[in-house]
Protein backbone atom coordinates (compact mmCIF):
# COMPACT_ATOMS: atom_id res chain seq x y z
CA UNK A 1 0.00 0.00 0.00
CA UNK A 2 0.97 3.62 -0.45
CA UNK A 3 1.39 5.34 2.91
CA UNK A 4 1.89 9.05 3.54
CA UNK A 5 3.54 10.20 6.77
CA UNK A 6 2.07 13.64 7.43
CA UNK A 7 4.58 15.49 9.57
CA UNK A 8 8.09 14.12 9.98
CA UNK A 9 8.70 14.87 13.65
CA UNK A 10 9.50 12.36 16.42
CA UNK A 11 6.26 10.46 15.77
CA UNK A 12 6.71 10.70 12.02
CA UNK A 13 10.16 9.10 12.15
CA UNK A 14 8.82 6.15 14.12
CA UNK A 15 5.82 5.84 11.79
CA UNK A 16 8.07 5.86 8.72
CA UNK A 17 10.22 3.03 10.10
CA UNK A 18 7.15 1.03 11.17
CA UNK A 19 5.36 1.12 7.81
CA UNK A 20 8.58 0.55 5.87
CA UNK A 21 9.22 -2.63 7.88
CA UNK A 22 5.75 -3.81 6.90
CA UNK A 23 6.80 -3.50 3.25
CA UNK A 24 4.66 -0.51 2.29
CA UNK A 25 5.66 2.30 -0.06
CA UNK A 26 6.07 5.29 2.26
CA UNK A 27 6.22 8.99 1.40
CA UNK A 28 7.23 11.70 3.86
CA UNK A 29 5.08 14.83 3.63
CA UNK A 30 6.17 17.89 5.61
CA UNK A 31 5.99 21.65 5.20
CA UNK A 32 9.66 22.01 6.08
CA UNK A 33 12.07 21.84 3.17
CA UNK A 34 15.30 21.32 5.12
CA UNK A 35 14.45 18.00 6.76
CA UNK A 36 17.02 15.27 7.23
CA UNK A 37 15.26 12.20 5.83
CA UNK A 38 16.42 8.60 5.25
CA UNK A 39 18.47 8.05 2.12
CA UNK A 40 16.24 7.28 -0.83
CA UNK A 41 13.03 8.23 0.97
CA UNK A 42 10.18 9.56 -1.18
CA UNK A 43 9.22 13.05 -0.05
CA UNK A 44 6.81 15.89 -0.66
CA UNK A 45 8.24 18.93 1.14
CA UNK A 46 7.17 22.55 1.26
CA UNK A 47 3.86 24.34 0.83
CA UNK A 48 2.30 21.61 -1.33
CA UNK A 49 2.88 18.81 1.18
CA UNK A 50 -0.85 18.30 1.78
CA UNK A 51 -1.90 18.43 -1.87
CA UNK A 52 -3.53 15.47 -3.65
CA UNK A 53 -3.48 13.11 -0.68
CA UNK A 54 -6.26 10.97 -2.16
CA UNK A 55 -3.58 9.11 -4.13
CA UNK A 56 -2.45 7.40 -0.91
CA UNK A 57 -4.09 4.43 0.82
CA UNK A 58 -3.15 5.43 4.38
CA UNK A 59 -2.51 8.90 5.82
CA UNK A 60 -0.64 8.80 9.12
CA UNK A 61 -0.94 12.24 10.69
CA UNK A 62 1.34 13.41 13.46
CA UNK A 63 -0.61 14.22 16.61
CA UNK A 64 -0.25 17.99 16.35
CA UNK A 65 -1.72 18.12 12.84
CA UNK A 66 -5.45 18.61 12.95
CA UNK A 67 -7.54 16.33 10.73
CA UNK A 68 -9.37 19.52 9.69
CA UNK A 69 -6.19 20.83 8.12
CA UNK A 70 -5.87 17.67 6.05
CA UNK A 71 -9.54 17.61 5.05
CA UNK A 72 -9.60 21.28 4.10
CA UNK A 73 -7.49 20.38 1.06
CA UNK A 74 -8.63 16.78 0.68
CA UNK A 75 -12.30 16.52 1.71
CA UNK A 76 -12.72 12.90 0.58
CA UNK A 77 -9.88 11.27 2.57
CA UNK A 78 -11.39 11.08 6.08
CA UNK A 79 -11.51 7.27 6.05
CA UNK A 80 -7.80 7.09 5.20
CA UNK A 81 -6.54 9.19 8.12
CA UNK A 82 -5.01 7.35 11.04
CA UNK A 83 -2.49 7.92 13.82
CA UNK A 84 0.18 6.07 15.75
CA UNK A 85 -2.22 5.48 18.62
CA UNK A 86 -4.91 4.02 16.35
CA UNK A 87 -2.45 1.64 14.74
CA UNK A 88 -0.99 0.64 18.10
CA UNK A 89 -4.44 -0.10 19.53
CA UNK A 90 -5.14 -2.40 16.58
CA UNK A 91 -1.87 -4.35 16.67
CA UNK A 92 -0.92 -4.35 20.37
CA UNK A 93 -0.13 -7.88 21.59
CA UNK A 94 -1.86 -7.07 24.91
CA UNK A 95 -5.34 -5.81 25.65
CA UNK A 96 -4.20 -4.67 29.11
CA UNK A 97 -4.07 -1.03 28.08
CA UNK A 98 -4.70 1.93 30.37
CA UNK A 99 -5.28 5.29 28.67
CA UNK A 100 -5.05 8.51 30.65
CA UNK A 101 -6.37 11.90 29.55
CA UNK A 102 -7.35 15.20 31.15
CA UNK A 103 -6.11 18.76 30.95
CA UNK A 104 -3.19 18.50 33.37
CA UNK A 105 -1.78 15.70 35.50
CA UNK A 106 -1.73 13.14 32.70
CA UNK A 107 2.02 12.57 32.82
CA UNK A 108 2.16 12.35 36.60
CA UNK A 109 -0.80 9.97 36.78
CA UNK A 110 0.44 7.79 33.92
CA UNK A 111 3.89 7.49 35.50
CA UNK A 112 2.41 6.66 38.90
CA UNK A 113 0.25 3.94 37.33
CA UNK A 114 3.28 2.44 35.60
CA UNK A 115 5.42 2.54 38.74
CA UNK A 116 2.73 0.93 40.90
CA UNK A 117 2.19 -1.84 38.38
CA UNK A 118 5.94 -2.43 38.18
CA UNK A 119 6.20 -2.52 41.96
CA UNK A 120 3.51 -5.22 41.90
CA UNK A 121 5.65 -7.32 39.56
CA UNK A 122 3.92 -6.47 36.30
CA UNK A 123 5.83 -5.88 33.07
CA UNK A 124 4.83 -2.36 31.99
CA UNK A 125 5.29 -0.16 28.90
CA UNK A 126 4.72 3.59 29.26
CA UNK A 127 4.32 5.88 26.26
CA UNK A 128 2.12 8.14 24.19
CA UNK A 129 2.10 11.87 24.83
CA UNK A 130 4.61 11.43 27.66
CA UNK A 131 7.45 11.13 25.16
CA UNK A 132 7.70 7.63 23.69
CA UNK A 133 5.58 7.26 20.52
CA UNK A 134 3.08 4.43 20.83
CA UNK A 135 4.44 2.40 17.91
CA UNK A 136 7.94 2.59 19.38
CA UNK A 137 6.67 0.56 22.35
CA UNK A 138 6.36 -2.43 20.00
CA UNK A 139 10.17 -2.60 20.00
CA UNK A 140 9.96 -3.58 23.67
CA UNK A 141 8.60 -7.05 22.83
CA UNK A 142 5.18 -6.55 24.43
CA UNK A 143 3.64 -9.79 25.68
CA UNK A 144 -0.06 -10.63 26.08
CA UNK A 145 0.18 -10.49 29.90
CA UNK A 146 2.01 -7.12 29.92
CA UNK A 147 0.43 -3.78 30.75
CA UNK A 148 0.62 -0.68 28.57
CA UNK A 149 0.01 2.82 29.96
CA UNK A 150 -0.64 5.59 27.41
CA UNK A 151 -0.83 9.28 28.20
CA UNK A 152 -3.18 10.68 25.55
CA UNK A 153 -3.88 14.26 24.55
CA UNK A 154 -6.92 15.59 22.73
CA UNK A 155 -4.75 15.81 19.60
CA UNK A 156 -4.20 12.06 19.74
CA UNK A 157 -7.78 11.24 20.71
CA UNK A 158 -9.73 13.35 18.22
CA UNK A 159 -10.00 10.49 15.72
CA UNK A 160 -9.33 7.48 17.99
CA UNK A 161 -11.30 4.47 16.80
CA UNK A 162 -10.42 1.91 19.51
CA UNK A 163 -10.77 2.63 23.23
CA UNK A 164 -8.50 1.05 25.88
CA UNK A 165 -9.65 -1.50 28.44
CA UNK A 166 -9.25 1.08 31.21
CA UNK A 167 -9.75 4.77 30.50
CA UNK A 168 -8.96 7.49 33.04
CA UNK A 169 -10.22 11.07 32.68
CA UNK A 170 -8.71 13.60 35.09
CA UNK A 171 -9.83 17.15 35.74
CA UNK A 172 -10.75 18.87 32.47
CA UNK A 173 -10.82 22.64 31.90
CA UNK A 174 -10.77 24.59 28.62
CA UNK A 175 -7.41 24.30 26.87
CA UNK A 176 -5.93 24.19 23.36
CA UNK A 177 -8.68 26.46 22.09
CA UNK A 178 -6.14 27.73 19.59
CA UNK A 179 -6.27 24.21 18.04
CA UNK A 180 -9.85 23.19 18.81
CA UNK A 181 -12.54 25.57 17.52
CA UNK A 182 -14.42 25.43 20.84
CA UNK A 183 -14.70 23.59 24.16
CA UNK A 184 -17.24 21.16 22.71
CA UNK A 185 -14.73 19.97 20.13
CA UNK A 186 -12.08 19.64 22.87
CA UNK A 187 -14.29 17.46 25.08
CA UNK A 188 -15.61 15.40 22.17
CA UNK A 189 -12.04 14.58 21.20
CA UNK A 190 -11.27 13.34 24.70
CA UNK A 191 -14.51 11.34 24.83
CA UNK A 192 -13.08 8.92 22.25
CA UNK A 193 -11.01 7.45 25.07
CA UNK A 194 -14.30 5.92 26.27
CA UNK A 195 -16.61 6.00 23.24
CA UNK A 196 -15.60 2.56 21.94
CA UNK A 197 -15.45 0.77 25.29
CA UNK A 198 -17.48 -2.40 25.89
CA UNK A 199 -19.35 -3.33 29.05
CA UNK A 200 -16.32 -5.32 30.21
CA UNK A 201 -14.15 -2.17 30.11
CA UNK A 202 -13.75 0.47 32.83
CA UNK A 203 -14.23 4.24 32.63
CA UNK A 204 -12.60 6.07 35.56
CA UNK A 205 -13.48 9.74 36.01
CA UNK A 206 -13.25 12.72 38.41
CA UNK A 207 -16.80 13.33 39.66
CA UNK A 208 -16.10 16.90 40.81
CA UNK A 209 -15.36 17.91 37.20
CA UNK A 210 -18.46 18.33 35.05
CA UNK A 211 -16.41 17.90 31.89
CA UNK A 212 -14.72 14.75 33.20
CA UNK A 213 -18.14 13.26 33.96
CA UNK A 214 -19.39 14.20 30.50
CA UNK A 215 -16.35 12.81 28.68
CA UNK A 216 -16.42 9.48 30.51
CA UNK A 217 -20.17 9.05 29.97
CA UNK A 218 -19.54 8.01 26.36
CA UNK A 219 -19.32 4.31 25.58
CA UNK A 220 -20.43 1.24 27.54
CA UNK A 221 -17.57 0.94 30.02
CA UNK A 222 -18.31 0.50 33.72
CA UNK A 223 -18.26 3.98 35.29
CA UNK A 224 -16.00 4.31 38.33
CA UNK A 225 -15.28 7.63 40.09
CA UNK A 226 -12.05 8.46 41.88
CA UNK A 227 -11.46 10.90 44.73
CA UNK A 228 -14.79 9.48 45.86
CA UNK A 229 -16.08 6.03 46.83
CA UNK A 230 -15.97 3.36 45.48
CA UNK A 231 -12.74 4.54 43.89
CA UNK A 232 -9.69 5.69 45.82
CA UNK A 233 -10.38 8.71 48.03
CA UNK A 234 -8.84 10.81 50.79
CA UNK A 235 -10.32 10.65 54.27
CA UNK A 236 -8.75 11.63 57.56
CA UNK A 237 -5.41 12.30 55.88
CA UNK A 238 -5.33 8.83 54.40
CA UNK A 239 -5.65 7.52 50.85
CA UNK A 240 -7.78 4.39 50.78
CA UNK A 241 -9.84 2.30 48.38
CA UNK A 242 -12.59 -0.16 49.26
CA UNK A 243 -11.84 0.47 52.96
CA UNK A 244 -8.21 -0.56 52.42
CA UNK A 245 -5.71 2.13 53.53
CA UNK A 246 -2.83 2.64 51.10
CA UNK A 247 -0.78 5.47 52.64
CA UNK A 248 -1.09 8.81 54.42
CA UNK A 249 -1.13 12.01 52.40
CA UNK A 250 1.82 13.37 54.42
CA UNK A 251 3.89 10.42 53.19
CA UNK A 252 3.55 11.51 49.57
CA UNK A 253 6.58 13.21 48.03
CA UNK A 254 4.41 15.02 45.46
CA UNK A 255 3.67 18.65 46.35
CA UNK A 256 0.17 20.11 46.41
CA UNK A 257 -3.27 18.82 47.24
CA UNK A 258 -4.08 18.71 43.53
CA UNK A 259 -1.71 15.75 43.34
CA UNK A 260 -3.93 13.87 45.80
CA UNK A 261 -6.40 13.71 42.92
CA UNK A 262 -3.75 12.30 40.59
CA UNK A 263 -2.76 9.72 43.20
CA UNK A 264 -6.37 8.63 43.71
CA UNK A 265 -6.87 8.32 39.96
CA UNK A 266 -3.76 6.18 39.65
CA UNK A 267 -4.68 3.95 42.60
CA UNK A 268 -8.20 3.45 41.22
CA UNK A 269 -6.79 2.35 37.87
CA UNK A 270 -4.13 0.04 39.29
CA UNK A 271 -6.61 -1.52 41.72
CA UNK A 272 -8.34 -3.06 38.68
CA UNK A 273 -5.13 -4.99 37.96
CA UNK A 274 -3.73 -5.73 41.41
CA UNK A 275 -4.65 -5.22 45.05
CA UNK A 276 -1.02 -5.42 46.22
CA UNK A 277 -1.20 -2.71 48.87
CA UNK A 278 2.50 -2.90 49.77
CA UNK A 279 3.49 -2.34 46.13
CA UNK A 280 1.12 0.60 45.72
CA UNK A 281 2.33 2.16 48.96
CA UNK A 282 6.00 1.77 47.99
CA UNK A 283 5.48 3.50 44.66
CA UNK A 284 3.39 6.33 46.09
CA UNK A 285 5.76 7.16 48.93
CA UNK A 286 8.89 7.25 46.76
CA UNK A 287 7.69 9.02 43.60
CA UNK A 288 8.93 12.63 43.59
CA UNK A 289 7.28 13.85 40.40
CA UNK A 290 8.23 14.65 36.81
CA UNK A 291 10.58 17.27 35.44
CA UNK A 292 9.03 20.73 34.95
CA UNK A 293 6.15 19.89 37.33
CA UNK A 294 6.65 21.74 40.65
CA UNK A 295 10.28 20.65 40.42
CA UNK A 296 12.56 21.98 43.16
CA UNK A 297 15.59 23.41 41.35
CA UNK A 298 17.60 24.59 44.35
CA UNK A 299 17.59 26.66 47.52
CA UNK A 300 19.68 29.82 47.28
CA UNK A 301 20.22 32.17 50.24
CA UNK A 302 17.12 30.77 51.95
CA UNK A 303 14.90 31.08 48.87
CA UNK A 304 13.57 27.95 47.14
CA UNK A 305 13.20 28.02 43.35
CA UNK A 306 10.56 25.80 41.72
CA UNK A 307 10.21 24.99 38.03
CA UNK A 308 6.59 24.41 37.01
CA UNK A 309 7.07 25.29 33.35
CA UNK A 310 4.63 22.55 32.36
CA UNK A 311 1.93 24.70 33.96
CA UNK A 312 0.61 26.18 30.72
CA UNK A 313 -2.97 26.97 31.81
CA UNK A 314 -4.29 29.41 34.43
CA UNK A 315 -5.68 26.45 36.38
CA UNK A 316 -2.27 24.81 36.74
CA UNK A 317 -0.74 28.08 37.91
CA UNK A 318 -3.54 28.33 40.48
CA UNK A 319 -2.89 24.91 41.98
CA UNK A 320 0.85 25.62 42.01
CA UNK A 321 0.25 28.79 44.00
CA UNK A 322 -1.97 26.88 46.41
CA UNK A 323 0.77 24.29 46.99
CA UNK A 324 2.83 26.79 49.03
CA UNK A 325 1.90 28.80 52.12
CA UNK A 326 5.15 30.78 52.01
CA UNK A 327 5.41 34.23 50.42
CA UNK A 328 5.89 33.79 46.69
CA UNK A 329 7.42 35.54 43.73
CA UNK A 330 5.58 34.07 40.76
CA UNK A 331 6.54 34.33 37.10
CA UNK A 332 3.42 34.53 34.91
CA UNK A 333 2.89 34.93 31.19
CA UNK A 334 3.74 33.62 27.77
CA UNK A 335 1.85 32.99 24.55
CA UNK A 336 -1.91 32.71 24.17
CA UNK A 337 -3.94 29.50 24.41
CA UNK A 338 -7.34 31.18 24.45
CA UNK A 339 -7.48 31.25 28.26
CA UNK A 340 -9.24 33.55 30.72
CA UNK A 341 -7.14 34.91 33.61
CA UNK A 342 -9.88 36.16 35.93
CA UNK A 343 -9.77 33.23 38.40
CA UNK A 344 -5.97 33.09 38.27
CA UNK A 345 -5.82 36.76 39.25
CA UNK A 346 -8.16 36.16 42.19
CA UNK A 347 -5.94 33.27 43.32
CA UNK A 348 -2.82 35.45 43.09
CA UNK A 349 -4.55 38.06 45.24
CA UNK A 350 -5.27 35.62 48.08
CA UNK A 351 -2.28 33.23 48.14
CA UNK A 352 0.47 35.31 49.75
CA UNK A 353 2.17 36.49 46.56
CA UNK A 354 4.87 39.05 47.28
CA UNK A 355 5.31 40.00 43.63
CA UNK A 356 4.17 38.78 40.22
CA UNK A 357 6.66 39.08 37.38
CA UNK A 358 4.79 39.32 34.07
CA UNK A 359 6.38 38.11 30.86
CA UNK A 360 5.57 37.47 27.23
CA UNK A 361 2.64 38.27 24.97
CA UNK A 362 0.00 37.73 27.66
CA UNK A 363 1.57 40.06 30.24
CA UNK A 364 -0.84 42.88 29.38
CA UNK A 365 -3.93 40.69 29.73
CA UNK A 366 -2.72 39.16 32.99
CA UNK A 367 -1.93 42.62 34.36
CA UNK A 368 -5.46 43.78 33.55
CA UNK A 369 -6.92 40.74 35.33
CA UNK A 370 -4.71 41.34 38.38
CA UNK A 371 -5.76 44.98 38.57
CA UNK A 372 -9.42 43.97 38.33
CA UNK A 373 -8.83 41.58 41.25
CA UNK A 374 -7.32 44.41 43.30
CA UNK A 375 -3.75 43.09 43.15
CA UNK A 376 -1.07 45.62 42.23
CA UNK A 377 2.22 44.01 43.31
CA UNK A 378 3.39 43.19 39.80
CA UNK A 379 6.05 44.39 37.40
CA UNK A 380 7.54 43.41 34.03
CA UNK A 381 9.71 40.34 34.39
CA UNK A 382 12.16 40.94 31.57
CA UNK A 383 12.87 39.62 28.11
CA UNK A 384 15.41 36.88 28.88
CA UNK A 385 15.27 34.13 31.48
CA UNK A 386 18.47 35.37 33.11
CA UNK A 387 16.89 38.82 33.56
CA UNK A 388 13.70 37.27 34.93
CA UNK A 389 15.48 35.09 37.48
CA UNK A 390 17.82 37.89 38.59
CA UNK A 391 14.82 40.17 39.15
CA UNK A 392 13.08 37.43 41.15
CA UNK A 393 16.20 36.99 43.27
CA UNK A 394 16.31 40.73 44.01
CA UNK A 395 12.69 40.69 45.20
CA UNK A 396 12.60 37.42 47.17
CA UNK A 397 13.43 37.28 50.87
CA UNK A 398 14.72 34.31 52.92
CA UNK A 399 11.89 31.84 53.40
CA UNK A 400 10.19 32.81 50.12
CA UNK A 401 9.45 30.64 47.11
CA UNK A 402 10.25 31.75 43.56
CA UNK A 403 7.81 29.91 41.31
CA UNK A 404 7.90 29.63 37.53
CA UNK A 405 4.32 28.58 36.80
CA UNK A 406 3.45 30.75 33.79
CA UNK A 407 -0.16 29.75 33.16
CA UNK A 408 0.53 30.22 29.44
CA UNK A 409 2.18 28.49 26.51
CA UNK A 410 5.84 29.22 25.84
CA UNK A 411 6.12 29.81 22.12
CA UNK A 412 6.57 33.59 22.20
CA UNK A 413 9.92 33.51 24.02
CA UNK A 414 10.98 29.86 24.08
CA UNK A 415 11.00 26.77 21.88
CA UNK A 416 8.59 24.91 24.18
CA UNK A 417 7.83 24.42 27.86
CA UNK A 418 10.90 22.20 28.27
CA UNK A 419 13.17 24.88 26.86
CA UNK A 420 11.55 27.45 29.17
CA UNK A 421 12.01 25.19 32.19
CA UNK A 422 15.59 24.29 31.31
CA UNK A 423 16.51 27.94 30.83
CA UNK A 424 14.96 28.70 34.22
CA UNK A 425 17.00 25.95 35.87
CA UNK A 426 20.23 27.12 34.27
CA UNK A 427 19.56 30.70 35.30
CA UNK A 428 18.82 29.67 38.89
CA UNK A 429 21.93 27.52 39.09
CA UNK A 430 24.01 30.45 37.79
CA UNK A 431 22.87 32.83 40.56
CA UNK A 432 25.68 34.36 42.59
Amino acid sequence: MNVAILGYDTEGRVSYDYYRKLGHDVTICDQKTDLAVPAGAATVLGESYLDDLDRFDILVRTAGMSPRKILSKNPAVASKITTQVNEFMHVSPTRNIIGVTGTKGKGTTSTLIAQMLEAAGKRVHLGGNIGIPALELLDEDIRPEDWVVLELSSFQLIDLKVSPHIGVCLMVVPEHLDWHPDINDYTLAKSNLFAHQKSTDIAIYFPESELSRLISSHGHGQKLPYFASPGAAVSGGEIAIENQPICRTDELKLLGQHNWQNVCAAVTAVWQATQDVAALRKALTTFTGLEHRLELVSEHHGVRYYNDSFGTTPETAMVALQAFNEPKVIILGGSDKGANYEELAKTVAKTNVRQALLIGEQAVRIQAALEAAGFHDFQPGGTTMNDIVEKAQAIAQPGDVVLLSPGCASFDMFENYKDRGNQFKRAVQALA
